[in-house]
């Protein structure tokens, strides 16, 4: 039999001797008036308080010679007794204590002390909403799955576990709600995350990149969310959630475009109003990806489409700008750009500095300077505005990106530039899935019920079915009919 990577499964004596060129690994020798025993554990991973009072105590005392009879005596469940020296290092690496009857000798019991550390739940930071729970998920595995196991009080949730990585070894957890999600969905998630082949996976954006359906494109085919309700809520409608250990992130799949502009709020207020913001954000998107562009090409190709009384405001304020349209909008593009990246990666605090005094000051500069005109500064100013109402970070960085194709294409060719760099953009979105499903859906296939939460969101009342693409074995959520007999009965 051979080890991951080719090497041979090791015997006691060289998984010992592995560990022991560890600092923090540590074995020694002790005895009771019954039995001489061996203890080993990694300091750094075991909980030394449990340790010295609710397990070193009854090794000590003399009420065992056997390792059974230890097993029965100490208060810690799912005591192990082994010889596998694979289940021996697996355990170590997760915080056990193994005791042997000798130094080299098996069986092994193994105690679980594991330590564990992790942050506090505490607010949303990238979704927060001023409405709605306030809660987001942290780095540990079982907080996260704790949060959602609060939502859907139900035994049908299931929790598939597997170990990702060939040298981290990192928990993936799968769930799902069964007799609801789509089997063949299930199936399909398991097996990608199965076939990942990397040594390191220490974020849930490492799982993103690996099973996505299409690698080579910019839009993300899984959402990524640190709310527990949206999870929970999604969980519902037969989708499948991800979860890393060590990540605040949650993966959800499969997913489609419009969910990406859809913020969870959306839920939380009147169905008008939430139909409301989400068309905002919807036209946001298209001004901050067009405005930039059609002025490029409205100046280059077609300022016969420009009304006079614009056109002389235009002229004036390009008076002195010795630039092109292109090079004055890729200048300012490309400041926004970097006043962005400087204010993520800086402190709090200077980071908000740099973004708002950067912004002024090299703006006015500019301006003053005749490197750009006040126009164009406006107009990018507002298409950075507006790229920031999209809910999700990962689609807010793909529509950053495609200001830039569009841009090129309007220079090269004007406003049929501009078309014809869109027809390619809904091609590629055309040909996209998420876990083999639509990524256009309900807009392309149209399904006219999916509709009902896309675009706009109607009321619940009219939410009776689950998403069609996601062909759940329990395509009704609820009996439309029978809520409005009971509500006509209340009335």
């Amino acid at each position: 039999m051979t080890y991951e990577g080719g090497d041979e499964k090791p015997t006691l004596v060289q998984l010992i001797a592995r560990f022991r060129t560890s600092s923090d690994f540590v074995q020694y020798e002790a005895d009771t008036d019954k039995v001489k025993y061996w203890v080993s554990y990694i300091r750094t991973l075991v909980d030394l308080k449990t340790f010295e009072q609710s397990i070193l105590p009854i090794v000590k005392s003399d009420k065992w010679d056997k390792l059974e009879d230890l097993k029965k005596s100490i208060p810690v469940e799912n005591i192990i007794i082994t010889i596998d020296t694979d289940v021996i290092k697996e355990k170590l690496l997760a915080g056990y204590i193994v005791i042997s009857l000798s130094e080299y000798g098996l069986p092994c019991a193994l105690i679980k002390a594991t330590i564990n550390k992790a942050r506090d739940v505490s607010l949303p930071e990238v979704e927060f909403s001023v409405v709605g729970p306030k809660e987001a998920f942290v780095e540990s595995l079982e907080s996260n799955i704790n949060l959602i196991r609060k939502r859907i009080t139900n035994e049908k949730l299931r929790v598939y576990e597997l170990n990702v990585g060939d040298l981290s070894k990192t928990k993936v957890a799968v769930l799902y709600v069964d007799d609801v999600c789509d089997e063949q969905n299930v199936h399909t998630m398991i097996q990608r995350i199965r076939d990942i082949k990397f040594d390191q996976i220490s974020d849930s954006s490492f799982i993103t990149q690996m099973i996505s359906d299409n690698h080579n494109s910019p839009f993300p085919q899984l959402l990524d969310t640190e709310r527990p309700d949206r999870v929970s809520s999604i969980l519902a409608e037969g989708k499948i959630g991800v979860m890393v250990d060590g990540s605040p992130h949650v993966l959800i799949g499969p997913t489609t475009l419009v969910e990406f502009f859809s913020a969870f709020d959306d839920y939380f207020y009147n169905w008008i109003n939430a139909s409301f913001f989400r068309l905002i954000r919807l036209f946001a998107v298209a001004f901050s990806i067009l405005v930039t562009p059609i002025y490029v090409a409205t100046l280059t190709y077609h300022y016969e489409l420009i009304p006079n009384d614009l056109l002389n405001t235009l002229i004036s304020s390009r008076r002195e700008v010795p630039l092109p349209p292109i090079l004055e909008a890729l200048f300012l593009e490309l400041t926004i750009e970097l006043l962005r990246e400087a204010g993520a990666r800086l402190p709090t605090k200077v980071g908000q500095t740099i973004g708002i005094v950067g912004g002024i000051v090299i703006g006015t500069a500019s301006v003053e300077a005749g490197l750009t005109s006040n126009i164009l500064l406006i107009i990018v100013a507002l298409s950075a505005l507006a790229s920031f109402t999209t809910p999700i970070y990962a689609m807010g960085n793909t529509i950053r990106m495609l200001r830039f194709p569009f841009l090129f294409f309007a220079e090269w060719l004007g406003l049929l530039g501009i078309v014809l760099c869109f027809c390619f953009l809904m091609t590629h979105l055309l040909r996209l899935t998420s876990l083999g499903r639509p990524f256009l859906e309900p807009i392309y296939p149209p399904r006219t019920i999916d509709m009902k939460d896309a675009l706009i969101r109607l009321p619940f009342s009219l939410m009776s079915k689950r998403p069609q693409q996601l062909r759940t074995e329990k395509p009704k959520r609820f009996s439309a009919k029978n809520a409005r007999k009971n509500k006509d009965i209340d009335e």
